[in-house]
């Protein structure tokens, strides 16, 4: 681990205010101070395991790829006893590549606006002349 920053678990958990927010997830430290305001499910999720291990927390909510990802922006160094996994490089602050995404609505209904005016009116139109027409025989 030659290069990298270790720190404990004590070390880490001496930041764990809004203004010096950090946490471990999978033997990374991670200061994420600048990330509360954006992160999804509201700072107050990250504040709760700031300063402690929250691999767990983090693997519980089955997090996204992107999401995964952004623990390498964020890092700071490693945790005492632990080693990387995949050989990732530490503290790399390349942003994860944003994928597109596109979608095609298919809309299955044709008809043209004005069909929903007429699908109302003909009814009445029908109903209307039927009953001149009773009201006309009948009063002769």
């Amino acid at each position: 681990m030659a290069g990298h920053t270790v720190y404990t678990l004590s070390e880490v958990s001496r930041h764990k205010s809004k203004n010096d927010c950090w946490l471990v997830i999978d033997g990374r430290v991670l200061n994420v101070t600048k990330f509360l305001e954006e992160h999804p499910g509201g700072e107050e999720v990250l504040l709760e395991s700031a300063g402690k291990d929250a691999t767990k927390e983090f693997n519980d909510i089955g997090h996204s790829k992107s999401a995964q990802n952004l623990l390498l922006k964020y890092q700071i160094g490693v945790l005492q006893g632990h080693t990387l996994k995949n050989n990732e490089q530490v503290g790399s602050t390349e942003e994860p590549k944003k994928k597109e995404m596109s979608a095609f609505v298919i809309k299955d209904d044709l008809t043209p606006k004005y069909a929903a005016v007429v699908e109302f009116a003909a009814p009445l139109l029908v109903a209307g002349s039927y009953f001149c027409y009773r009201y006309l025989t009948l009063s002769s």
